[in-house]
């Protein structure tokens, strides 16, 4: 038996600062670009200016001859370079092209690299870079997902620009669904390229010492970077430690397997040095995988009442170049959601996957489930409009209900639990919906130049990527187990290895109450050791909000086994039988007699001393579990959004914003918070501000924070934010809550805009909703009714 939330001194639930906190907001600790290892240099790459051509020639003899320079290669230096993997192919015919870190034959975007500079200072390496003489015999490049596909496109491999063509098993009759409908709306929405911008640029460090390599690298995957390093570039496994010191941040873009990181393995063996690349935000912009970038289709049935009979959805995913990580499964993880959280007959889902003369996409905060909720949480909109029905009316109609669940929804998943009910009846009274509404009618009514429009997303996700039987037969490459172990210290401090690595989650203060209420031992007395493959041999990394509903998980498992034995001891010392002992709030007592017991620290040093173990036992209180959950967690809410547009100019201000979120039981409700406004934050960069946008020759015009708009704080407003609590089927009733706030707050912001401009004859405007894109579909609407074209719908212009 361990502590529970009812103990006194319970720490679920506890709104504890953060204690990783004071090293990283003081410096006081090792970003990857601090290190400075004996002899290192530094590396600098030579990158593509054409989105598309042939490379001819590589003179590296200038670069060389400069003073500092130590050595200069091109990929014909390297020999077999191996390929950079995708680990998602998510049909049997998946076109995945040769991948090399270093661009043979032919550059296929933009800054993809085709020279390396090794010099001893980074300055110098960068100066270098000018001196190499590459010449190129320029191609045409692919950069609309739309004719990436027609006859006489130029292709981008020989095999064409077509990676895929995904078939979701359709459910229900679809036809029958929409032939007798009353009502069937279709809309097509554009999700904009994005650029993943984390506050920490990436950078590694490679150093060999004989046959062995360490790599520190600012990415979430240690475990798997190792795994792929060995499987795909023919280094023995057990000769690799890779090394995740404190990660500024990723959000999906440093969960990947990059060029650089290879291409610093590799060099690092050749000049016998170790090296360091650490990347310039511009690099960054051009060389990060980027997300998103999807056009959608959809389709939904109704009848007149409005229930929902069927739903169909047809993508568009643009791939880029290449095949990273998991870039092809990221649109299909949205099949999963589009249906979201309403019932309806019939089901069906397609996705073509594109390849263009672009940087790869890939995950990026939500991957692909902000991209499902966007486009239903939109034509809910427009088909309530159809209807003449409240939005939120529409919504309630057709959500899955409380007392149904868990339920098996229209697209294969079992939802465990929820309560959109009670999520929406907080968020309504904190938003003051009613109120609002009758301003909105008011303000209408006298034609007011400054339009409110209120926003509404009903959200849940399918997060904890797992478990591994339902990846796998997704096609996925790894599992989705985590592993955790438990170190009983003879003082009775313990140490705590997770396989999840953290880049600014909060996982050691988590992790510590976790183990603090399990074990009885002060939340202080915890060390919480990760992201490195030496320290923390197994595990399978951070990201889809997997950490704490599978990796600490297996903390819970690894405790249980560190008490399993303890009693074994704790019965030994207090000559008692072991199935007369339990464990209660960090103490070993008998049952009936709670004066006789043991603390778990005395056990620990007697266990440690050894003087008087059970026959057979051995000295160690250790242990370690892995953890495969048996379903995803699927966290839910509801967010409201309004806003004021100003018709005569087109600028939008988010007036008010509510989040109310079900994320099960709560482990420190400061860390949800800032996981939440975050998360907001970021969905309201692509609705309102974020774009990666590229010329007709394919070159990215958006490589600067200049150019490349995110919100600042003086952008976003105080959000009012509030939980309801579902616990989800787990041990401790937890679910994930990374992904939530992005995936929530794009629809709920677009969706207040096009509702403030509705009555102007706009049903929709193309993210970004700039003031330029809002002002002039205002414009094109007032033109449109002038010409006696009233209601003519307006996207603003398309990206």
């Amino acid at each position: 038996m361990t502590a529970t939330a009812e103990s006194p001194a319970a720490e679920l639930g506890r709104a504890r600062t953060r204690k990783e906190d004071a090293r990283l907001v003081t410096g006081q600790t090792t970003w990857t670009d601090n290190l400075v290892l004996p002899g290192m240099l530094h590396m600098a790459f030579v990158r593509s200016p054409y989105a598309h051509a042939r490379i001819t020639g590589v003179d590296l003899s200038a670069a060389k001859q400069m003073p500092g320079v130590v050595a200069a290669f091109s990929a014909d230096d390297f020999g077999e370079q191996g390929s950079l993997p995708c680990g998602w192919p998510v049909t049997p015919d998946i076109v995945i092209p040769h991948h090399p870190p270093m661009a043979t034959g032919e550059v296929r975007y933009v800054g993809e690299a085709v020279a390396v500079v090794v010099a001893r200072d980074r300055y110098t390496a960068a100066d270098a870079v000018g001196s190499v003489d590459v010449s190129y015999e320029p191609l045409g490049p692919v950069l609309d997902m739309k004719t990436a596909l027609d006859e006489g496109t130029p292709k981008v491999h020989e095999t064409g620009n077509l990676s895929y063509d995904f078939v979701f098993p359709t459910s229900g009759d679809i036809d029958a669904a929409f032939s007798g409908a009353d009502v069937v709306v279709e809309r097509e929405y554009r999700q904009q390229r994005l650029i993943p911008c984390a506050m920490e640029p990436r950078a590694v460090v490679a150093s060999w010492t004989g046959d062995d390599v360490t790599l520190w690298s600012a990415t979430q995957i240690p475990h798997v970077l190792r795994f792929a390093i060995a499987a795909f570039f023919g280094i023995p496994e057990q000769s690799i430690r890779v090394i995740a010191p404190d990660v500024g941040g990723g959000f999906g873009s440093k969960l990947q397997v990059t060029a650089e990181e290879v291409l610093a393995v590799l060099v690092s063996r050749m000049v016998g040095k170790p090296v360091k690349w650490n990347e310039s935000r511009s690099e960054g912009n051009m060389t990060v995988h980027h997300g998103r970038d999807q056009w959608q289709r959809i389709a939904i049935a109704a009848d007149r009442d409005g229930r929902i009979r069927g739903l169909k959805v047809d993508l568009l995913a643009d791939m880029g170049a290449y095949l990273m990580l998991v870039t092809p499964g990221v649109p299909i993880l949205g099949a999963f959601m589009y249906n979201s959280i309403y019932k309806m007959d019939a089901y069906a889902f397609r996705c073509k996957g594109i390849f263009t003369t672009k940087m790869p996409t890939d995950a990026y905060r939500g991957a692909g489930r902000p991209e499902a909720t966007f486009a239903i949480e939109r034509i809910m909109d427009e088909l309530a409009v159809e209807l003449g029905m409240e939005p939120l009316e529409l919504r309630e109609r057709n959500w899955i209900k409380h007392e149904e669940f868990p339920y098996a929804t229209i697209s294969g998943l079992t939802y465990d639990s929820g309560n959109y009910e009670a999520a929406t009846a907080r968020a309504k009274e904190l938003f003051g919906y009613d109120a609002l509404r009758a301003e909105q009618a008011e303000r209408n009514a006298r034609n007011d130049t400054v339009r409110l429009g209120i926003g509404i997303s009903t959200f849940t996700e399918m997060c904890g990527l797992a478990p591994s039987r339902v990846v796998g037969s997704l096609g996925y490459a790894v599992g989705g187990w985590e592993h955790a172990s438990i170190r009983m210290l003879p003082t009775g401090k313990v140490e705590v290895v997770t396989g999840s690595s953290a880049h600014g989650q909060g996982h050691e203060t988590a992790w510590s109450q976790i183990v603090a209420d399990q074990l009885g031992v002060p939340f202080e007395d915890i060390k919480v050791l990760h992201g490195d493959t030496q320290v923390s041999p197994k595990g399978l990394d951070t990201y889809g909000s997997r950490s704490l509903v599978v990796g600490g998980m297996a903390l819970v498992g690894a405790c249980d086994k560190v008490i399993e034995k303890g009693k074994r001891v704790a019965a030994h010392m207090m000559e008692a039988s072991e199935n007369d002992v339990e464990f209660v709030a960090g103490r070993f007592q008998v049952r009936g007699d709670p004066e006789q017991g043991r603390s778990i620290q005395e056990v620990s040093l007697a266990t440690f001393a050894a003087h008087n173990l059970p026959d057979g036992m051995e000295p160690s209180l250790d242990s370690e579990a892995t953890y495969d959950p048996h379903n995803f967690s699927f966290p839910h809410g509801t967010h409201l959004c309004a806003t004021e547009v100003d018709t005569e100019t087109g600028m939008v201000t988010i007036r008010s914003y509510v989040a109310v979120d079900d994320i099960g039981k709560v482990v420190n409700p400061l860390i949800v918070e800032g996981q939440v406004h975050g998360g907001i934050a970021q969905g309201i960069g692509q609705a309102l501000y974020e774009e990666a946008v590229y010329d007709e020759a394919g070159n990215l015009l958006t490589t600067t924070l200049a150019d490349y708009l995110l919100p600042s704080a003086a952008d976003l407003p105080s959000y009012v934010t509030d939980r309801t609590e579902s616990p989800a089927d787990n041990r401790l009733g937890v679910k994930g809550v990374g992904e939530a706030g992005t995936i929530a707050s794009t629809p709920a912001v677009v969706n207040s805009i096009v509702d403030a401009l509705r009555p102007l004859g706009i049903r929709d405007i193309t993210m970004p909703c700039t003031p330029e894109r809002v002002w002039r579909a205002i414009d094109t609407a007032r033109a449109s009714a002038a010409s006696g074209n009233g209601g003519a719908s307006s996207n603003g212009g398309a990206a």
